[in-house]
C-alpha cells in the first residue's frame, strides 16, 4: 500500500473549497440577519437531500414515498420552531401514518421494503433536522446553531487535512478506504478547539463543557459519516449526486451535520442555563 495514498481524494480542491466557502456565508448570512432565513435554509437542503436519497435507492428498486416525507418534514421544522417539541412529535406522527398510506395503492409487492426505507428517510433527514429548529428558539439561538455548524465543519476540514497530510493507517477500509486514524485524530483536535473556543466566547460555557460537546460532535460527525459512506457502498454508487462541484451531492455536506444536530442541542441544553 502507498504511503501517499491518503492524498488523492477525487477532490477538485479550489472548487470544493469554493463551494465550500459559499455554503459556509449562506449559513452566516441567514443565521446573522434573519434566523428563520437559515431554518428555511435548512429545509431547502434536506429537501434536495431527500430527492437525491430516493433516486439513489430508486435504482434498487426501492421506491421512497418524497411527498410526504417533504411535506411532513417541512411541517415538523416549522412547528419545532413556532410550537415546540410536541408539535413536532406529533407531525413525525402524522407524516409516519401518511407513509403507510401513501404505498398501499401500489401494491402488496415490496410495500414493507418501501415503507422502512421512507422510515428511514424520514429520521435520517427531517428528524435530525428538527433539532436546528430547536436549538435556533433557545436563548441566544443564533450562536448556539452557529457553534453546531462549526463543530461540523472542524470534524470534516480537520480529518481533511491531517488525512491528505499524515494519514497512513486506514480506519474503517471496508466502508470508506480514505479514512484513516490520522484524520480521525486531526477531527478529534480541532472539534476539541473548535467546542472549548466556541462554547467559551460564543454562549460563556465552561472549557470543559466545551470540550465535552467537541467531543460529542466529532463522535457523530464520523459515525455520520461512516454511515454515509456504508449507504454508497451498499447502493455501490461514488456519490448521492453531482449538484455541488467538488463535493459531490448535498447529502454528502449534511451525513455529519445530521447526527450532530440531537447530540448538540442535547448537551447545550444540558450545559448551559436558560439565560444564556
Amino acid at each position: 500500500m502507498s504511503e501517499r495514498r491518503a492524498i488523492s481524494t477525487g477532490r477538485n480542491l479550489p472548487v470544493a473549497a469554493a463551494v465550500g466557502l459559499a455554503l459556509g456565508g449562506l449559513v452566516l448570512v441567514t443565521l446573522l440577519t434573519v434566523k428563520v432565513t437559515f431554518l428555511a435554509l435548512v429545509a431547502v437542503l434536506v429537501g434536495v437531500a431527500l430527492w437525491e436519497l430516493s433516486h439513489a435507492v430508486g435504482a434498487r428498486q426501492i421506491r421512497i414515498p418524497v411527498i410526504p416525507i417533504a411535506v411532513g418534514g417541512a411541517a415538523m421544522l416549522a412547528l419545532a420552531y413556532w410550537r415546540g417539541p410536541q408539535a413536532a412529535l406529533a407531525a413525525l406522527a402524522l407524516t409516519f401514518i401518511a407513509v403507510l398510506a401513501w404505498r398501499l395503492p401500489g401494491g402488496a409487492a415490496g410495500y414493507l421494503r418501501d415503507v422502512m426505507a421512507g422510515v428511514f428517510a424520514l429520521i435520517y433527514l427531517p428528524t435530525m433536522a428538527v433539532f436546528v429548529a430547536l436549538m435556533l428558539v433557545q436563548p441566544a439561538g443564533a450562536d448556539r446553531a452557529l457553534l453546531f455548524a462549526i463543530l461540523a465543519v472542524c470534524s470534516d476540514v480537520g480529518g481533511y487535512f491531517a488525512g491528505i497530510l499524515i494519514g497512513r493507517h486506514p480506519m474503517a477500509p471496508t466502508i470508506s478506504p480514505k479514512k484513516t486514524w490520522e484524520g480521525l485524530a486531526g477531527s478529534v483536535v480541532a472539534c476539541l478547539a473548535g467546542g472549548a473556543l466556541g462554547l467559551t466566547l460564543l454562549l460563556h460555557g465552561k472549557i470543559w463543557q466545551g470540550l465535552v460537546l467537541g467531543a460529542g460532535a466529532v463522535a457523530a460527525a464520523t459515525l455520520g459519516d461512516l454511515v454515509e459512506s456504508m449507504i454508497k457502498r451498499d447502493l455501490e454508487i461514488k456519490d448521492m449526486s453531482s449538484i455541488l462541484p467538488g463535493h459531490g451531492g448535498v447529502l454528502e455536506r449534511l451525513d455529519s451535520l445530521l447526527i450532530v444536530a440531537p447530540v448538540s442541542w442535547l448537551l447545550m441544553t444540558i450545559f448551559l442555563a436558560a439565560g444564556h
